[in-house]
């Protein structure tokens, strides 16, 4: 259970050190470009290891990979479009939104949700309302970023009932969806070229944020439950204000510190109690 936590925290650590990044390569190309390029790319890291390591792939690692896909092609596609009209640390802290549609999903229909679910919840909700109350103002690119959390909070969902599988080869299939945006990115005008700095950052977005990040996601998954899960990825944002703050010189208030605190007491609760762990509750 402890390496299972600890992989789902790597994971989210590298997410939230995406944002920074996001947030210059929207600046030089656009949300198509940025989409296709960065899933073809970790696609493409994943397809050799697998290759070089794994057998025939099972129909159940397809089809659940290929349904995770859909929604993080579309979660990704609308993060990119809402960070290019909004700020880095914002796009972060409405991402973490998804947090409540998991449980709300959960609450509803599936077993193992009880009290300290709830105060989790309650604790998250808390935290990324100061984190966002200074600068929330429902401009376009929030609510672009809003829908984006609606579809992360699927793929959170979507990968718990396919986590058995194995999760490079999930991966994978995961990153394909995605490529479909080159078509709309050709249509749109053209494909962007992509400056050589731009392309760096895309590469560490490919292989960190997405083959090594959604492969701990869903080994990680194996044992947490969903709603557990999503409260460990809330400290996405917590990491995303610090790195932004750092490389971007994004304001970091005592709100938006109070605010994750909240969040880290939230992990705290979820990953403590027995009704985060499969097969314990």
């Amino acid at each position: 259970m402890l390496r299972g936590l600890l992989l789902l925290i790597l994971a989210t650590f590298f997410w939230g050190s995406s944002f920074p990044v996001i947030k210059v390569v929207v600046s030089e190309v656009s949300s198509y470009t940025y989409v296709w390029v960065r899933s073809a790319l970790t696609a493409a890291i994943l397809a050799a290891f697998v290759a070089a390591t794994r057998g025939r792939p099972r129909r159940r690692a397809v089809e659940g990979g290929l349904a995770a896909g859909i929604a993080y092609a579309l979660g990704l596609w609308l993060q990119g479009w809402g960070t290019a009209l909004t700020t880095a640390t914002n796009s972060a802290f409405i991402t973490g939104l998804n947090v409540v549609f998991v449980h709300l999903y959960c609450a509803a229909a599936m077993r193992g949700y009880g009290p300290s679910s709830a105060a989790s919840l309650a604790a998250a909700v808390a935290g990324l309302y100061l984190l966002t109350l200074p600068h929330i103002s429902l401009n376009p690119g929030d609510i672009l970023v809003l829908a984006g959390a609606v579809m992360w909070a699927a793929q959170v969902l979507i990968v718990d009932a396919y986590s058995g599988e194995d999760p490079p080869t999930l991966a994978m299939f995961e990153m394909l969806p995605a490529v479909v945006f080159a078509a709309m990115d050709y249509a749109d005008g053209g494909i962007d070229y992509v400056p050589p700095a731009c392309m760096a950052g895309i590469a560490y977005l490919a292989a960190a944020c997405g083959a090594l990040a959604f492969s701990l996601q869903v080994a990680g998954q194996r044992v947490v439950r969903a709603h557990a899960a999503a409260i460990i990825y809330l400290a996405e944002p917590v990491f995303a204000a610090v790195i932004s703050y750092v490389a971007l010189g994004e304001v970091l208030e005592p709100v938006r510190m109070l605010g994750a605190a909240l969040i880290l007491l939230a992990m705290a609760i979820a990953s403590l109690s027995e009704e985060a762990w499969k097969g314990q509750a």
